[in-house]
Protein backbone atom coordinates (compact mmCIF):
# COMPACT_ATOMS: atom_id res chain seq x y z
CA UNK A 1 0.00 0.00 0.00
CA UNK A 2 1.06 3.40 -1.01
CA UNK A 3 3.46 5.18 2.05
CA UNK A 4 1.73 8.58 3.87
CA UNK A 5 3.02 11.73 4.00
CA UNK A 6 4.06 13.77 7.06
CA UNK A 7 5.02 17.16 7.08
CA UNK A 8 6.44 19.02 10.49
CA UNK A 9 8.39 21.72 11.78
CA UNK A 10 11.00 20.49 14.62
CA UNK A 11 9.78 23.81 16.72
CA UNK A 12 5.90 22.52 16.16
CA UNK A 13 4.89 21.21 19.38
CA UNK A 14 1.69 19.61 17.97
CA UNK A 15 4.20 18.65 14.92
CA UNK A 16 6.34 16.38 18.16
CA UNK A 17 3.25 15.14 18.95
CA UNK A 18 2.37 13.29 15.96
CA UNK A 19 5.93 12.52 15.75
CA UNK A 20 5.32 10.59 18.29
CA UNK A 21 2.66 8.15 17.25
CA UNK A 22 2.86 8.43 13.57
CA UNK A 23 4.75 5.63 12.74
CA UNK A 24 2.78 3.22 15.33
CA UNK A 25 -0.41 5.17 13.46
CA UNK A 26 0.35 3.87 9.96
CA UNK A 27 1.98 0.56 11.26
CA UNK A 28 -1.59 -0.25 12.08
CA UNK A 29 -3.03 -0.21 8.91
CA UNK A 30 -0.05 -1.67 7.43
CA UNK A 31 1.79 2.02 5.60
CA UNK A 32 5.31 3.40 5.83
CA UNK A 33 5.60 7.16 6.60
CA UNK A 34 8.02 9.56 4.45
CA UNK A 35 8.81 12.01 6.80
CA UNK A 36 9.33 15.67 5.52
CA UNK A 37 10.61 18.17 7.56
CA UNK A 38 9.67 21.68 6.43
CA UNK A 39 10.39 25.50 7.21
CA UNK A 40 7.24 27.25 8.90
CA UNK A 41 9.04 30.28 8.46
CA UNK A 42 8.76 29.93 4.84
CA UNK A 43 5.69 29.13 4.60
CA UNK A 44 4.13 32.15 6.83
CA UNK A 45 5.97 34.16 4.59
CA UNK A 46 3.77 32.92 1.45
CA UNK A 47 0.62 32.50 4.00
CA UNK A 48 1.00 35.57 5.61
CA UNK A 49 0.73 33.58 8.89
CA UNK A 50 2.67 33.05 11.85
CA UNK A 51 2.98 30.97 15.05
CA UNK A 52 -0.07 30.05 16.57
CA UNK A 53 1.73 31.48 20.26
CA UNK A 54 2.57 34.89 18.08
CA UNK A 55 -1.06 35.47 16.96
CA UNK A 56 -3.39 38.33 19.25
CA UNK A 57 -5.58 36.47 21.87
CA UNK A 58 -5.25 33.22 20.36
CA UNK A 59 -1.63 32.68 21.71
CA UNK A 60 -2.89 32.36 25.28
CA UNK A 61 -4.94 29.55 24.43
CA UNK A 62 -2.69 27.99 22.62
CA UNK A 63 -0.59 27.49 24.81
CA UNK A 64 -2.69 26.22 27.31
CA UNK A 65 -3.77 23.60 24.94
CA UNK A 66 -0.60 22.43 23.92
CA UNK A 67 0.00 21.60 27.40
CA UNK A 68 -3.67 19.98 27.95
CA UNK A 69 -3.14 18.14 25.16
CA UNK A 70 0.38 16.66 25.98
CA UNK A 71 -1.65 15.58 29.42
CA UNK A 72 -4.42 14.09 27.68
CA UNK A 73 -2.13 11.98 25.15
CA UNK A 74 0.50 11.07 27.95
CA UNK A 75 3.23 13.00 25.90
CA UNK A 76 6.02 14.41 27.83
CA UNK A 77 6.05 18.27 27.20
CA UNK A 78 7.70 21.36 29.02
CA UNK A 79 7.61 24.54 27.16
CA UNK A 80 11.00 25.30 25.51
CA UNK A 81 12.82 28.25 27.19
CA UNK A 82 12.98 30.09 24.00
CA UNK A 83 9.34 29.05 22.25
CA UNK A 84 8.55 29.94 19.49
CA UNK A 85 11.91 29.45 18.14
CA UNK A 86 13.38 28.99 14.70
CA UNK A 87 15.08 26.07 14.00
CA UNK A 88 16.99 25.42 10.90
CA UNK A 89 20.18 23.09 11.93
CA UNK A 90 18.19 20.31 13.27
CA UNK A 91 15.76 19.69 10.11
CA UNK A 92 19.08 20.41 7.99
CA UNK A 93 20.81 17.82 10.14
CA UNK A 94 18.12 15.59 9.30
CA UNK A 95 18.01 16.07 5.57
CA UNK A 96 21.93 15.34 5.60
CA UNK A 97 21.58 12.00 7.78
CA UNK A 98 18.76 10.60 5.61
CA UNK A 99 21.23 10.91 2.36
CA UNK A 100 24.07 9.32 4.70
CA UNK A 101 22.56 6.86 6.46
CA UNK A 102 19.32 6.38 5.49
CA UNK A 103 15.62 7.18 6.23
CA UNK A 104 15.54 5.05 9.41
CA UNK A 105 18.34 6.77 11.42
CA UNK A 106 17.41 9.83 10.33
CA UNK A 107 13.90 9.49 11.88
CA UNK A 108 15.56 8.47 15.31
CA UNK A 109 17.85 11.63 14.59
CA UNK A 110 14.63 13.74 14.26
CA UNK A 111 12.46 12.36 17.50
CA UNK A 112 15.22 12.42 19.71
CA UNK A 113 16.05 16.04 18.40
CA UNK A 114 12.04 17.04 19.41
CA UNK A 115 11.79 15.11 22.99
CA UNK A 116 15.57 16.78 23.54
CA UNK A 117 13.34 20.40 23.13
CA UNK A 118 9.94 19.91 23.94
CA UNK A 119 10.88 17.25 27.05
CA UNK A 120 13.78 17.75 28.12
CA UNK A 121 14.30 22.04 27.12
CA UNK A 122 17.26 21.63 25.67
CA UNK A 123 18.47 24.54 23.09
CA UNK A 124 18.21 23.05 19.76
CA UNK A 125 19.26 25.62 17.96
CA UNK A 126 22.51 25.20 19.05
CA UNK A 127 24.55 23.27 16.82
CA UNK A 128 26.48 21.47 19.28
CA UNK A 129 23.48 20.01 20.98
CA UNK A 130 22.73 18.68 16.97
CA UNK A 131 26.23 16.88 17.20
CA UNK A 132 26.04 15.63 20.48
CA UNK A 133 22.32 13.92 19.40
CA UNK A 134 23.97 12.90 16.57
CA UNK A 135 26.88 11.29 18.15
CA UNK A 136 24.61 9.51 20.54
CA UNK A 137 23.42 7.64 17.00
CA UNK A 138 26.75 7.05 16.00
CA UNK A 139 26.84 9.46 13.31
CA UNK A 140 30.00 11.66 13.85
CA UNK A 141 29.06 15.13 15.11
CA UNK A 142 31.79 17.10 13.05
CA UNK A 143 30.34 15.75 9.79
CA UNK A 144 26.79 17.64 11.10
CA UNK A 145 28.03 20.37 12.00
CA UNK A 146 29.95 20.83 8.65
CA UNK A 147 26.67 19.37 6.59
CA UNK A 148 23.90 21.78 8.16
CA UNK A 149 26.52 24.91 7.27
CA UNK A 150 26.65 23.70 3.61
CA UNK A 151 25.13 25.77 0.80
CA UNK A 152 24.31 21.86 -0.80
CA UNK A 153 21.71 21.11 2.33
CA UNK A 154 20.32 24.18 3.13
CA UNK A 155 19.08 24.41 -0.66
CA UNK A 156 17.71 20.33 0.47
CA UNK A 157 15.61 21.97 3.48
CA UNK A 158 14.58 24.91 1.20
CA UNK A 159 13.79 22.25 -1.58
CA UNK A 160 11.84 20.09 0.75
CA UNK A 161 10.05 23.15 1.77
CA UNK A 162 9.02 24.36 -1.72
CA UNK A 163 7.89 20.93 -2.62
CA UNK A 164 5.72 20.50 0.16
CA UNK A 165 3.98 23.89 -0.38
CA UNK A 166 3.63 22.88 -3.84
CA UNK A 167 1.30 20.27 -2.49
CA UNK A 168 -0.83 22.27 -0.34
CA UNK A 169 1.23 21.68 2.85
CA UNK A 170 0.72 25.26 4.87
CA UNK A 171 1.15 23.78 8.42
CA UNK A 172 2.25 21.26 11.20
CA UNK A 173 1.42 18.73 11.16
CA UNK A 174 0.35 17.95 7.77
CA UNK A 175 -0.40 14.41 6.24
CA UNK A 176 -1.33 13.62 3.21
CA UNK A 177 -2.39 9.98 2.77
CA UNK A 178 -3.96 8.40 -0.78
CA UNK A 179 -3.76 12.69 -1.82
CA UNK A 180 -6.07 13.05 1.36
CA UNK A 181 -4.95 16.26 3.30
CA UNK A 182 -5.21 16.28 6.69
CA UNK A 183 -3.85 19.09 8.92
CA UNK A 184 -2.99 19.22 12.47
CA UNK A 185 -2.69 16.60 15.36
CA UNK A 186 -6.32 16.65 16.42
CA UNK A 187 -7.22 15.40 12.53
CA UNK A 188 -5.21 12.14 13.72
CA UNK A 189 -8.69 10.61 14.18
CA UNK A 190 -10.05 11.22 10.81
CA UNK A 191 -6.70 10.19 9.08
CA UNK A 192 -7.04 6.69 11.44
CA UNK A 193 -10.48 5.94 9.93
CA UNK A 194 -8.89 7.39 6.70
CA UNK A 195 -6.39 4.84 6.69
CA UNK A 196 -8.39 1.86 8.76
CA UNK A 197 -10.82 2.34 5.14
CA UNK A 198 -8.74 2.50 2.77
CA UNK A 199 -9.91 5.86 1.70
CA UNK A 200 -13.52 4.83 1.20
CA UNK A 201 -16.31 7.64 1.45
CA UNK A 202 -17.11 9.00 4.87
CA UNK A 203 -20.32 8.13 3.91
CA UNK A 204 -19.26 4.68 4.30
CA UNK A 205 -18.18 6.08 7.82
CA UNK A 206 -21.29 7.57 8.89
CA UNK A 207 -22.73 3.80 8.68
CA UNK A 208 -19.98 2.55 10.83
CA UNK A 209 -20.61 2.52 14.74
CA UNK A 210 -17.79 4.07 16.46
CA UNK A 211 -15.29 3.14 18.72
CA UNK A 212 -12.87 5.04 20.47
CA UNK A 213 -8.79 4.75 19.03
CA UNK A 214 -5.76 4.55 20.65
CA UNK A 215 -5.30 8.47 20.02
CA UNK A 216 -8.35 8.94 22.34
CA UNK A 217 -10.77 9.90 18.95
CA UNK A 218 -13.45 7.93 17.52
CA UNK A 219 -13.45 6.24 14.84
CA UNK A 220 -14.77 3.46 12.85
CA UNK A 221 -13.58 0.23 13.25
CA UNK A 222 -11.20 -1.58 10.96
CA UNK A 223 -12.31 -3.05 7.69
CA UNK A 224 -11.21 -6.54 7.04
CA UNK A 225 -9.28 -7.18 4.42
CA UNK A 226 -8.83 -3.29 3.99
Amino acid sequence: MDAIDFYFDFASPYGYFAATCIDELAARHRRQVRWHPIMMAAVFQETGGMPLPMVPIKGHYVLHDIDRTARQHGIAYRQPATFPQLLLGAPRAMLWIRQQYGEEQAVRYAKRCMHAYFADRVDLADDEVLGGIAAGLGIPADAVLAAIRSREVKELLKQETSDAMARGVFGSPFVIADKEPFWGFDRFGQLEAWLAGGGVSWSYWARKPRIVSSLGHRTAPRVAGA
